[in-house]
Order: structure tokens, then sequence, then C-alpha cells
């Protein structure tokens, strides 16, 4: 291929598969070009997929200098920041993402999606209460669940999480000197800092409680700057996603009436149509990424130590490996499909199996509860944009009822 495609390979229709992916289809693997210009192999093949996800001579070390980056320095300003789980690989990313795969245990599960159908109903008689419509459910839906679970989640109120939100963005992409890069990361820290002391007065049943608690019984104190990033990776991005498919998994329902009146008198069906969704929108186009640490051969292909691996989830779901005519979305799919939408190997998100109860809970209220909901314009109208770069779904979503 004498044309790279430009990774990421944005989408014009959230369900929609660009027509560059198809070009990879036949071998699995193919060279894209990165924004900073730099080259990278992209992989759409599941088995080829799986194999980066799971082998450790691909990285996620994002500090190492040859790590494909989407911008020139942006993953360096992280240096003034305690390592990040989600870039760390081995034993250093599984002793951090222990505590929290235990939040998602048979144990502490339940009670999480308990406090979150509460959490849904109470948005619910809010929006319900109100006289004034159409009402933007993107705004004033999807956002305040997908906020309220990271609270809940993390024990942290959301005002404190919108501010962390804000403080990473400014370092990574509002400071260009080593002066302002410093002085920014000193505020997100202290902020961090001053979050977690104030959390500590007031100890619950939640993640950061949790993690308190434990450096306390372990060592007597707190690294206040080490369990920072916990707070911080939540705070930056992964509300975007669980927005993003809120909306559009609503907007799918919507759109076909006689599969959702199925799901509802059927209620059984309802979490395999939530994971079906997930896996057809695939929502995210920028991750997962690696970085050949090693020689590898995927497939016939082979990658050299430096190379940078892409492995977008969106192409790899819509492989007919996946599931049958894995182009349509099947809402009364028998089984689930093996789709990566979470990622695969050590660094699998392990809200794996939350978010697709949670959308099973938020779903199945919003129709018993709405059952006239409605667009408020026609579906052709609505527009589409990238939520924090990355998460693909309507830009906002006029509803009635």
């Amino acid at each position: 291929m004498t044309d790279l495609p430009t990774h990421p390979i944005r989408r014009k229709q959230p369900g929609v598969l660009p027509a560059e992916y198809e070009t990879l289809r036949e071998r699995g693997i193919g060279r894209v070009t990165l924004p900073t210009g730099k080259p990278a192999w992209m992989v759409v093949r599941p088995e080829y997929a799986r194999f980066v996800l799971s082998d450790p001579r691909f990285s996620s070390d994002k500090m190492n200098d040859d790590f494909p980056k989407m911008t020139p320095n942006s993953l360096n300003k992280l240096k003034y920041c305690a390592p990040f789980m989600i870039n760390l690989d081995g034993p250093e990313h599984t002793e951090l993402k222990r505590p929290v795969i235990q939040e998602f245990s048979p144990a502490r599960l339940p009670p999480l999606l308990a406090k979150m159908r509460i959490a849904v109903d109470e948005r619910l008689d809010e929006l319900l209460s109100r006289q004034d419509r159409p009402v933007d459910l993107v705004m004033e839906f999807s956002y305040p669940i997908a906020w309220r679970l990271q609270e809940i989640f993390l024990g942290i109120p959301v005002a404190e999480l919108r501010k962390m939100r804000d403080n990473v963005w400014d370092l990574l992409m509002r400071t260009a000197t080593e002066e302002e890069e410093r002085a920014s990361a000193a505020r997100l820290n202290q902020h961090a800092e001053d979050v977690l002391k104030e959390k500590a007065k007031n100890l619950g049943d939640d993640l950061m409680s949790r993690m308190i608690q434990a450096e306390l019984d372990e060592r007597g104190e707190v690294d206040w700057y080490r369990l920072a990033p916990l707070m911080l990776s939540n705070a930056q991005g992964i509300h975007n996603s669980t927005a993003t498919m809120i909306s559009l998994g609503v907007l799918a329902l919507l759109g076909h009436p006689e599969e959702r009146a199925t799901l509802l008198a059927e209620p059984e069906r309802m979490r395999v149509a939530t994971d079906e969704m997930i896996r057809f929108y695939s929502v995210n186009d920028g991750t997962p990424m690696r970085l050949a640490v090693e020689d590898v051969r995927i497939g016939d292909t082979l990658v050299r130590a430096g190379d940078g691996v892409v492995v977008p989830t969106l192409p790899v779901n819509r492989d007919p490996a996946v599931c049958p005519y894995p182009h349509q979305l099947n809402l009364l799919r028998e089984e689930p499909t093996r789709h990566l939408a979470f990622g695969h190997g050590p660094h699998q998100c392990p809200a794996n199996r939350l978010v697709p109860e949670l959308m099973e809970i938020v779903y199945t209220k919003l129709f018993e509860r709405v059952p006239t909901l409605a667009l408020a314009v026609p579906e052709s109208e609505l527009t589409y944009k990238y939520h924090s770069i990355q998460a693909f779904g309507p830009a906002e979503m006029p509803v009635t009822w």
C-alpha cells in the first residue's frame, strides 16, 4: 500500500463501518499513518487482535519514546503523575488492577447495580416532572447517568471529577513550555490529593474508600500521589463511552419497535441485546494501541521491535468470525458474541460485566416508565460527533413523550 490510511479512521454514521477498514480485511493487518506522521500496523482480524492484546511482547507503556502516539508529546506529560494502571505491563499492572477487579466481583457488583437502579429512577423522576419538551437525551439523561455511575463507583462527587477531567485536559493539551507543564501538573496533583484527603474523613462503600483503608491498614499512612491516577483516569473519559452507548442504545431501540416490544415482554433477552448493541457500535475508535518490544509475526507479517500496533475494535467486531451477519444489528440474537469492545487480555476493561448490566437497567426502566418516548425530529436530521476525541455518537438527541 502506497497511500496509507490515517488512524484514527473516522466514521460518519455510528453503525456504518468506514470503507478503509475493509481494505485491510483480506490480510487482517496493514499499515496506517498516525496523526504524528509515523507509520503503525493496524489489525482488524479477531484472532490477530486477541494475540496482540494478550502477548507480553506487545507493551502498553505509553511512556516509552517509541509508543505509537496520537500527538507528538502529550503522553510525555504524564511523567508528572504517578503511573496509570492502563499504561503499565506485567506485575506492576496486575498489582494496581487487582483491587479494581474486586469491585466487579459477585459480592460487590449487585450493590453497585442496586444503587444505579435508584439513580436511573431519580433521573427519570426529574425528567418526567418537566413541562418543557423536547429534552436533549444526550445532555439531560445519558451524561448524568454516566457521571453518576463514576460518582457512586469511586465515591467522589461529580463536581470534583469534572474538575479533575479539566485539569488533565489542561496538562495534556493546553501547555506548551516546561514551566506551564509543571504548574499545570502541580494544580492537578494538589487537587487530587485534596479530594482524597477529604474522602478519608468520610469513608464509604466505594473503590476509593477501600483503597484508602487498605493503605492505612498496610502502611499506616496513605500515598495520595499513587492513588490519584485511579480517579484521574476515570474522570478523563470513561463517562464519554458510557454516555454515548446509552444514547445509541436508546436510538436503536426507538428504531426497532417490534424488537423493543419483545425485549420488554421477555426481559431475560435484554442482556444479550445490550451486549449486541455494544458490539455493533463499538463506540471508541482510537484504542487500544500497543508497542512491539520484540520482533513478532502476526500471521505472515513480521512486526519489528519498535513498531506501533493499533487494534480498532469496530472493524474487529464486524468480522464474520465474531458472529453471523456481523454488519447487522440483531437485537434478538440468541447468544452473546465473543466481541472485543472491552478489549482482551490483561488490559481488558474490568467493567465488561458492569456495562451491559447497567445498559439493561437503563433501557428497561426508560421504556417501561416512558413507553411513548419518541424522537422529536426525524432521525435523518440527527448529527453526530466525537465526544472527547474517541467516542462517536449523537451530538444531541431531542426526545419527547
